[in-house]
């Protein structure tokens, strides 16, 4: 396992593995600012938590979320790391890889300044792909085998959290009606925040991973060998990445917040405690099962669910067409970027 002793002498003699390292630390730093803001926007939607309190909850959940699941699980790691082959060339795929961390960069800091919650994981694997094709001509570059887990991700994030949101908001209505309402809103506002935090725990051990893994990517090619052959993940890293993801969400939070939690749907406690369990739910399977979903999709599809649970005219379905046609858009957005960014590279360097 590297030492972050040597992973500075990596750094010393290797400027692109600096400039590589410092690319993936911002998409890491987008991703918090997007993705984890994403992931706490409807406890701050129903008022159960005033916004920098949120915040300050998803930082701490995120950071614990990331280092917790990898001593469980590094599924979702091996995953992303095993689904492109940037080829024998450490030079070219360090090139490669630096391309596609440029497009997810670009792509996030755009949809960021628009308060878009994009996918920054699927950013990350569109732009990965688009750079693994570049590089290798063709899709030798692809392992399809484990990009198909991306498909089946979609899928299952998607109808899941949807279909989840809305038959557990269906439920705690008939389970609660003869409940006392002003204490039945206090219990559900107290179980949204607990649920707020799970899915910020699930951000970190999902979107933690993909990004930690890229970074284990560019070191592994340094030293020519796969990230199977560096005998796991460093502690140090862990802390870095989910150090850097909480910046991130500390500092760019907002405007996510308010896009999903204050203006897609106007959600009732109950409702929010409805998608936030089940988006928790979602990202624990799927995590540990070694889907790479985005976070973004599966709490907003669950949000959207728990909305349309009570009355579909609550959705603001005009929000909800923006969201899908940035997510619509990001795969072949961000697969021509790193491909085109790529090419561009290596005839620079």
């Amino acid at each position: 396992m590297v030492t972050l002793a040597q992973f500075f002498e990596l750094l010393a003699s290797n400027p692109f593995l600096a400039l590589v390292i410092l690319l993936v630390l911002g998409t890491i730093f987008v991703n918090g600012a997007t993705d984890a803001a994403n992931a706490i926007a409807e406890v701050v939607g129903t008022r159960s938590m005033d916004i920098d309190s949120a915040i300050t909850m998803s930082v701490i959940c995120n950071f614990i979320g990331l280092i917790g699941m990898t001593f469980i699980s590094t599924a979702v790691a091996d995953t992303i790391s095993g689904m492109v082959d940037f080829g024998g060339d450490s030079h070219l795929a360090m090139i490669a890889l630096a391309a596609s961390t440029v497009g997810i960069v670009t792509w996030g800091v755009v949809t960021w300044i628009f308060g878009i919650p994009t996918s920054e994981s699927h950013a990350l694997i569109a732009g990965l792909t688009g750079s693994a094709l570049a590089v290798s001509g063709g899709l030798d570059g692809v392992n399809m085998g484990e990009w198909v887990k991306v498909i089946y991700g979609l899928v299952f994030s998607t109808v899941l959290g949807f279909l989840a949101g809305w038959v557990i908001a269906k439920v705690i209505p008939i389970a609660c009606k003869d409940s006392d309402r002003r204490r039945a809103n206090n219990f559900f506002g107290k179980m949204q925040i607990a649920g707020a935090a799970g899915v910020a725990l699930m951000h970190g051990a999902q979107d933690g991973q993909k990004f930690m893994s890229t970074a284990m990517l560019a070191i592994a090619l340094t030293v020519g060998k796969s990230v199977g052959d560096m005998g796991g993940f460093p502690l140090w890293l862990e802390v870095l990445c989910a150090g850097v993801m909480a910046i991130g969400t500390a500092i760019g939070g907002k405007k996510i917040i308010k896009k999903v939690g204050m203006e897609m749907v106007q959600l009732d406690k109950y409702q929010g405690f409805s998608a936030s369990i089940s988006a928790t739910v979602s990202l624990f399977i799927a995590t540990v099962t070694g889907l790479p979903v985005s976070t973004t999709h599966t709490k907003t599809a669950a949000i959207m669910g728990a909305g349309a649970a009570k009355d579909p005219r609550s959705v603001n379905w005009g929000v909800c067409k923006e969201m899908v046609l940035t997510w619509i858009f990001t795969f072949p957005g961000c697969g021509l970027i790193g491909f085109v960014l790529a090419k561009l590279f290596l005839v620079i360097f």
